[in-house]
């Protein structure tokens, strides 16, 4: 049986709060997940419900102050600076917003090889390096001289993902990677996404708030609420038919082009935030 690649096991996030005496904001609260070789594990909640966190804390960006994350068998959770580095050829990155991710003064080729000189491959090798990402990202070979204000959000966006994928990694954390893109490119990147895994087996931890984008990608869904999952489990029976009503509600919220379905919907939505089952979840949460 194969074994998972990276588990996420009762994991707590805590930062000391402003004020005197004031108890630490606890942003995760027994998190607990884990990712096989070359799935996608889709992450959703709203602003605030602890999603992000949860993959900063993945990539050591954010305190775990309990619980452990494994990567490949090894504790991950509280790596020296030295020891996160090393790590960074097996786990990368894909931030929300492409251009802010991108050095606006270097080429793409330069921001494509600075990883890859960085682990002491040769100028030769890098250069040859950038041309086969540039292609596996769909851009052409001559977008290697130009600078990123040259190119639109979603090229861009293909730009950062060729970066995270400069190193061969085996898991990437996607960052709400398309919620800065127009709805026709986020199909465009979502299939991209699909395609790279299909070619590598990459695996993804692909942080969302939107229900009806990781659909397309998701082998499972998290839902989390308020620093916990609430729901976890098959992508397709989460995203179509949710037993939790936070994640109904989320559901409910996602739009759709059929303006009469539309407002259906946001009636549907208003009733389930006034149900008992939604007065229950705000009291469970508590």
């Amino acid at each position: 049986m194969t074994e998972p690649l990276l588990v996420i096991d009762d994991v707590h996030v805590a930062y000391p709060a402003k004020g005197w005496r004031r108890p630490p904001f606890h942003a995760l609260k027994g998190v607990s997940l884990d990712i096989m070789p070359g799935e996608c594990v889709g992450l959703v909640g709203e602003s605030g419900s602890g999603k992000t966190t949860l993959g900063r804390a993945v990539l050591g960006l954010a305190p775990v102050t309990g619980g452990s994350i494994r990567y490949r068998g090894a504790e991950i959770g509280n790596l020296s600076r030295r020891s996160r580095r090393k790590l960074s050829d097996e786990i990368q990155v894909v931030f929300q917003d492409p251009y802010s991710s991108l050095n606006p003064s270097l080429t793409i080729e330069q921001s494509l090889t600075e990883p890859l000189r960085v682990k002491k491959v040769s100028a030769a090798d890098a250069s040859l390096r950038v041309r086969t990402l540039l292609d596996q990202v769909g851009l052409p070979s001559n977008a290697a001289g130009r600078l990123p204000r040259e190119f639109s959000g979603g090229q861009r966006q293909r730009i950062a993902i060729a970066r995270a994928l400069a190193l061969d990694p085996r898991v990437i954390v996607c960052d709400e990677p398309v919620s800065a893109l127009d709805l026709s490119t986020q199909a465009r990147v979502l299939e991209l996404f699909k395609d790279i895994q299909d070619a590598t087996g990459v695996a993804y931890l692909f942080v969302s708030h939107d229900l009806a984008v990781v659909r397309h990608l998701s082998h499972r869904v998290a839902v989390m609420y308020r620093g916990e999952i609430v729901e976890y489990g098959p992508g397709d029976e989460v995203t179509s038919d949710p037993e939790h009503p936070y994640t109904r509600r989320l559901l409910l919220a996602a739009p759709v082009p059929d303006p009469v379905l539309q407002e259906q919907r946001r009636a549907d939505r208003d009733r389930l935030l006034d149900s008992q089952d939604e007065m229950a979840l705000r009291l469970d949460a508590v």
